[in-house]
C-alpha cells in the first residue's frame, strides 16, 4: 500500500510540473499561429481562412482541392465555370503543372494565380511577377509585387527567369484590376476560349492580415463575388494532400506547442514510473513443476555417499539411530545399545513385515557389512517406519 501511494504523489508531482511547464511556455509564445502558408485553411495573420468564410458568408461556394495536377487536367468543382486559385502556393508549381493549366484555360475554365511562387503559370501569359525593392501603396493597399512582361531569352536568363515552354495564350482582352505607379499589380486576361484569368502579383493580398487592416478584402472579394458562381483553392501544395490524417496533425501539434511537450513530458514521466514500480501486467506464468524428493530418496542418496567413502557400518549406525529417534516419544535418540533395542522393536511390532524389518536391521548391525548391505538398511528402516507411523 505504502509503495502504490508514492507512485501516485510521483505522478501527481510530475503533472503539476507539466501543467505549470505549459503554462510558462503559453506565457512566452506569441498568441497568433506563425504558420506562414497562404492557404484557407491557416487561420495565422498569413493565411486565408477569413478570405474563404467571407466568401462562404456571401454565398459563394468554396471548395478545397486536395489533389495534385496531372498531365491530363483536373476537374476542379462541380459546376464548370467555377475559379481555381492557387493563392501564393507553398510548393511552387511546376512546368508540368503550368501546361496542365493551360490545357485547362483552352477548354474554357477560369484561373486565378497569386504571387511569385506560381510564377511559371504566369510565363504562358509572357507575365512574371517582379518584387520590388520597395513596397508601394495602391489604393489603401501595400503592394511588394508587380507584373511584369517577360523578356528575350537572354535577358530572363540572365535575371533568372523561368518560362514555361509550349503554353503560350495570347488573352484577345485585357482589363487592369490594380495599379500602381511601378506597374499593375493585378490583371484579368480574358481568352478566345472564355476563360478569364487573374493574375495578382502579390499574393499577400489575400492573407488575414491584410483582409484585416486594409482594404484588401473588398479588393479579393470584389474579383471573385459577382463574377465566378464558385470558388476551388489549391491546398495540395500547401501541404494539406490526402495522405494526411488526424493522428498526423495531433502529432505535427504536440512537436510545437508547448502543451504538446508536456503531453509528452508526462507520457515519459508515467513509462519511468510504470518500470520503476515493476508492476507485473496479467497472471503469474506458469513454471515447470518441481516435486520435492521423498524422504528415501534422500536415504538412498545418503546410504551411496557414505558406500563410496567405505563407511557402510557407519552409515547403517546413522540409519538405525535416526530411526530409533523419530520412533521416541521425546523426539531425542535413547541412549543405550542399538542391538537391544531392536530386539525389543522386533517383539512389538505387530505385523510380519515391521519384524521382518526389524530383524533385517538387527543382522546388519552385526560386525562389518558390504556396500549393498546400507540399502538394505534403508529399505530396513523405510519399512520400519511406514508400519508404525501414525
Amino acid at each position: 500500500m505504502r509503495s502504490r501511494l508514492e507512485l501516485a504523489a510521483a505522478i501527481l508531482a510530475v503533472v503539476l510540473l507539466g501543467v505549470g511547464a505549459g503554462l510558462l511556455g503559453t506565457r512566452s509564445r506569441p498568441a497568433e499561429s506563425e504558420d506562414p502558408r497562404r492557404s484557407t485553411f491557416v487561420t495565422s495573420p498569413e493565411g486565408a481562412s477569413a478570405l474563404a468564410e467571407a466568401l462562404q458568408r456571401l454565398h459563394v461556394p468554396v471548395t478545397r482541392l486536395r489533389r495534385r495536377l496531372d498531365s491530363t487536367g483536373i476537374v476542379a468543382a462541380e459546376s464548370p465555370h467555377a475559379l481555381l486559385g492557387y493563392l501564393s502556393p507553398s510548393d511552387p508549381l511546376t512546368r508540368l503543372e503550368a501546361g496542365a493549366l493551360a490545357r485547362r484555360v483552352r477548354s474554357g475554365r477560369d484561373l486565378l494565380l497569386a504571387g511569385e511562387s506560381a510564377a511559371l503559370p504566369m510565363s504562358c501569359y509572357g507575365l512574371y511577377p517582379r518584387v520590388l525593392d520597395d513596397s508601394v501603396r495602391a489604393g489603401g493597399m501595400t503592394v511588394r509585387a508587380v507584373l511584369s512582361a517577360i523578356p528575350d531569352s537572354a535577358a530572363a536568363d540572365s535575371a533568372g527567369i523561368h518560362r514555361a515552354a509550349g503554353c503560350n495564350l495570347r488573352p484577345a482582352a485585357t482589363d487592369t484590376l490594380l495599379r500602381t505607379a511601378a506597374g499593375p499589380a493585378a490583371l484579368r486576361l480574358t481568352l478566345a476560349s472564355g476563360a478569364r484569368v487573374v493574375l495578382v502579383a502579390d499574393g499577400e493580398l489575400f492573407s488575414n492580415r491584410a483582409l484585416r487592416e486594409t482594404t484588401a478584402g473588398e479588393f479579393t472579394l470584389g474579383l471573385i463575388v459577382g463574377t465566378f458562381p464558385a470558388a476551388v483553392f489549391d491546398e495540395y501544395h500547401h501541404g494539406f494532400g490526402p495522405s494526411g490524417s488526424l493522428g498526423g496533425a495531433v502529432l505535427a501539434w504536440s512537436l510545437r506547442s508547448p502543451w504538446g511537450w508536456a503531453a509528452w513530458q508526462l507520457v515519459l514521466a508515467a513509462l519511468a514510473a510504470l518500470a520503476a514500480g515493476a508492476i507485473r501486467f496479467g497472471p503469474a506464468r506458469h513454471v515447470i513443476d518441481r516435486r520435492r524428493r521423498s524422504p528415501l530418496e534422500h536415504v538412498r542418496a545418503l546410504a551411496n555417499a557414505l558406500a563410496a567413502s567405505r563407511g557402510h557400518d557407519v552409515a547403517i549406525a546413522l540409519q538405525v539411530q535416526g530411526l530409533r529417534r523419530r520412533l521416541a516419544r521425546t523426539g531425542q535418540a535413547s541412549r543405550g545399545p542399538v542391538s537391544g533395542w531392536l530386539n525389543d522393536l522386533a517383539a512389538n511390532v505387530r505385523t510380519p513385515r515391521a519384524r521382518a524389518a526389524a530383524a533385517a536391521l538387527e543382522e546388519l548391525t552385526r560386525g562389518p557389512q558390504p556396500a549393498g548391505a546400507v540399502l538394505r538398511a534403508a529399505e530396513a528402516v523405510e519399512d520400519v517406519w511406514e508400519e508404525l507411523k501414525p
